[in-house]
């Protein structure tokens, strides 16, 4: 029944990032076409912004279809870093837009240039309606996932950007203030900017095999510490494979006549621990066995 229950809920999250991928990719085209014809910038970059989006529901749904395919022998942890690769061009992308931008938008506020006010609002307008679909879709499942979690926050920021073009054509449309275009592309490539540093910051993180930012590694050493038959505790590895997938590989120090079955016991209890209280899926212990006079000399320092 849990095995049935898991499969329905993938395929539920699969369908919402689908819908809202569909939604994305087409009022992206329409608000790339509209930014072009209006010749508006603000809606050029509202359309760089959705591009951004069609890229991480795309690394989404990626992520999702390569995540069930099994580790082969080239590949024994899976094909789960096929999404944080994604992310890094993704990020590096967005960065190429904001500058971009920046560089359009300094640009037009030493010329000025005509944008046609009304249709363009009708285009953000749109672009809005789009994000606010793809939200709803996948606001019902980013408790489930990490990943649809990421997507979520990605399209909202959007939405952000669709109301700033919004904000700038109803001013251009009711004053004519063509100052305003270049303005509100400089505030919406300020939040594309901002969502790219975070996201190559925590990609950089992954691929460095940092320590996950919700895992306190020396909590996880102080709860492995508690077990009766543990001593010490040294190499102590914690590391992301990508959202959602974290690792960990410690070596265990016991005594030397520990039994075969307390042995076998302590290897399942670090286990489950690891798995119910931090959500660290795949742990690897080594156990080794010390004698009496090793016990003083060896010491779990606490990791700075």
């Amino acid at each position: 029944m849990q095995e049935s229950s898991y499969t329905l809920t993938r395929r539920q999250n699969r369908k919402s990032l689908f819908i809202a991928f569909g939604i994305t990719v087409v009022f992206f085209l329409i608000e790339l076409t509209g930014g072009y014809l209006t010749n508006s910038l603000a809606l050029l970059s509202d359309a760089g912004h959705m591009f951004t989006d069609v890229l991480a529901l795309g690394m989404s749904l990626l992520a999702m279809r390569f995540a069930t395919r099994p580790p082969t022998q080239h590949n024994t942890f899976g094909f789960h870093r096929l999404e944080i690769f994604a992310a890094l061009a993704n990020g590096l992308t967005l960065v190429g837009i904001s500058i971009y931008i920046f560089i359009e938008s300094y640009h037009r506020f030493l010329e000025p240039q005509k944008v046609a006010g009304l249709p363009m609002l009708l285009v953000a307008i749109s672009g809005l309606v789009a994000n606010m679909l793809s939200g709803y879709f996948l606001h019902r499942s980013r408790g489930q996932s990490l990943n649809i979690k990421g997507a979520y926050l990605h399209v909202l920021g959007d939405a952000l950007g669709s109301i700033g073009a919004i904000t700038a054509g109803v001013i251009m449309w009711q004053t004519g203030w063509m100052y305003a275009d270049p303005l509100f592309s400089l505030l919406i490539g300020v939040i594309i900017i901002i969502s790219s540093v975070r996201l190559l910051r925590e990609t950089v993180h992954v691929l460095m095999q940092g320590t996950p930012a919700h895992i306190d590694i020396n909590q996880v050493r102080a709860a492995i510490s508690h077990f009766q038959d543990v001593i010490g505790i040294h190499d102590l590895h914690i590391w992301t494979l990508t959202n959602g997938i974290e690792a960990m590989t410690l070596h265990v120090n016991v005594d030397e006549n520990i039994s075969r079955e307390n042995h076998d016991v302590l290897i399942k209890e670090i286990r489950e621990l690891s798995r119910s209280r931090f959500g660290i899926e795949h742990t690897t212990v080594q156990i080794e066995l010390v004698d009496d006079n090793e016990h003083d000399c060896i010491v779990s320092e606490p990791v700075r």
